[in-house]
């Protein structure tokens, strides 16, 4: 489902990592440099349950295979001497001439919670290019799949959860919202209660730069997409004389409050809603879903507004609620590659079959064709609540409800009501927004996509500028779905590339059609 964008939490103290310790001393304490540990690289296993489950990854297109590891970090980095967790990484090897290999180049592919383990794999042939110079690595984040996954309920508990109706009408529709979701947390408390104060940013912030050393890199080089670009940020500003080649896609405005995120995702969803309904009426055979944009767009509000009223059969047993149809047409707005299965998911509930819309909704949730969840969705909400300060209260989003309807009629409502996710949430937030300032870093390569629904365009500059002067250098990609590298366009990979593998900064305000 849509969330706003986390608010990273930025702490003053900066623990030296040269200082950790690994190893148990006779007064429990470790006494062996964390930095100094060995990475035992093999092969890697099936993913985890937390991870979404499936077949082990697949060797590369020239025959090698990804490597996995675990590293150790210390669980609270205010006490860098007491437990670890293990932070679960994959690698597939530099593919060039070992003597123009630059290091590891760092993935976080967005969420929070998804799984770099898992994720890497799936679009390695995309980073083919980069793979010449660099050993390609990427990581679950503490509290996401292996990396001391957070849990919350079980399959069961929530089916019900996501089958509940998310933009209540009434008095008792809201009261079961928000019984859900106090009941949702408790369970996440309940059964993950060690690990739910250390998964705020800063503390996977701190992990990267205890993994730069640990994979012997001097600088880290670094590909953040989505919430990774947050991710990036907070670590320019916590290690900014250690950031070297860094690009940031489908940018995060790390200016905004969890309120004004969730407004701008509103506009941004609606913009890429307003986006496909032309599309689809501009080409020359009939579209299917409308005859007009607004054709389209009110077509779809009237089967929101029955599905309100009456579900239709969606993935036997479970049916397609009206929540669950919005969060499937969200989902199929992050690529344009996706707008057919949009077209095709409402051909088919306009004729009475939801099918196509719930298998959409499913995997925003991260729910597989076997029933079971991967731990995306409680990750999500553990990181953005231990991120984020602001905590709602039902009556101050009933009253911002105007403000949201005119941002989307669509998406308005599903984002505002989103908001009360963390209000019963056990640890506090730590801040209203991340700070990026990274003064003294490298030039880091900010790319915005026009069409993004999920990181708004505006976004970009926000980040660049927030950076600081001479850091954020903006590229504009003009373009539709969430990112702008995987969409292919030459432009764009060019001027990432050039960077990246040659050190050639593109001129600030470059801009790729």
């Amino acid at each position: 489902m849509p969330t706003p964008r986390p608010r990273a939490a930025v702490l003053t103290a900066v623990v030296l990592l040269s200082s950790l310790v690994a190893g148990c001393s006779d007064d429990g304490s470790r006494d062996e440099d964390l930095t100094a540990q060995k990475l035992h690289w093999k092969g890697c296993p099936a993913p985890s349950r937390a991870e979404g489950g499936g077949s082990a990854p697949s060797p590369l297109p020239d025959g090698d295979a990804w490597q996995c590891a675990t590293m150790k970090a210390p669980l609270n980095w205010d006490d860098p001497k007491g437990d670890t967790l293990g932070i679960a990484l994959i690698r597939a090897k530099a593919s060039g001439d070992p003597g123009r290999r630059i290091g590891s180049l760092l993935f976080n592919f967005g969420g929070p919670g998804g799984s770099g383990v898992t994720t890497l794999p799936a679009f390695g042939q995309d980073y083919a290019a980069l793979r010449t110079r660099y050993d390609l690595v990427s990581f679950d984040p503490r509290g996401v799949g292996r990396s001391d996954g957070v849990r919350c309920e079980n399959d069961q508990q929530l089916d019900t959860y996501f089958q509940q109706d998310m933009t209540p009408d009434d008095a008792a529709e809201r009261t079961t919202l928000l019984d859900n979701t106090k009941e949702f947390n408790a369970a996440c408390e309940r059964n993950s209660k060690k690990v739910l104060p250390h998964v705020r940013t800063t503390d996977a912030a701190r992990d990267m730069d205890l993994m730069r050393q640990v994979l012997g890199d001097a600088k880290m080089h670094y590909f953040g997409i989505s919430y990774g670009t947050e991710l990036g940020g907070v670590y320019a500003h916590l290690f900014p004389r250690t950031v070297g080649r860094a690009v940031f896609d489908a940018v995060v405005d790390p200016t905004q409050t969890s309120e004004q995120g969730a407004l701008g995702q509103a506009r941004g969803f609606q913009r890429a809603l307003d986006n496909y309904a032309e599309d689809c009426t501009s080409k020359t055979e009939d579209c299917p879903v409308g005859d007009t944009p607004a054709d389209v767009k009110n077509r779809i509000a009237r089967l929101l507004a029955q599905l309100d009223a009456k579900p239709l059969p969606g993935v036997f047993p479970r049916e397609l609620t009206q929540s669950a149809a919005t969060n499937g047409i969200a989902q199929a707005l992050y690529s344009k590659d996706f707008w057919e299965y949009l077209t095709e998911g409402l051909e088919q509930a306009y004729d009475g079959d939801g099918r196509t819309l719930m298998l959409l909704s499913d995997s925003m949730n991260g729910r597989g064709e076997n029933g079971e969840y991967s731990n995306l969705v409680p990750a999500n909400i553990a990181i953005n609540c231990a991120d984020d300060r602001a905590r709602y209260s039902p009556a101050y989003v009933e009253g911002r409800l105007p403000a949201f309807r005119a941002a989307s009629p669509l998406f308005g409502d599903f984002l505002a009501w989103g908001m009360v996710s963390c209000t019963d949430w056990a640890v506090p937030g730590a801040a209203d927004h991340p700070d990026v300032s990274a003064p003294g870093s490298a030039p880091i390569l900010v790319v915005g996509n026009t069409g993004d629904p999920a990181t708004p365009y505006e976004g970009a500059r926000k980040m660049g500028d927030a950076l600081g002067a001479g850091v954020g250098v903006e590229l504009t990609y003009e373009g539709q779905g969430h990112g702008a590298y995987d969409s292919k366009n030459k432009c764009v990979q060019a001027s990432v590339n050039g960077y990246l593998l040659d050190g050639k900064v593109p001129a600030a305000g470059t801009v790729c059609s």
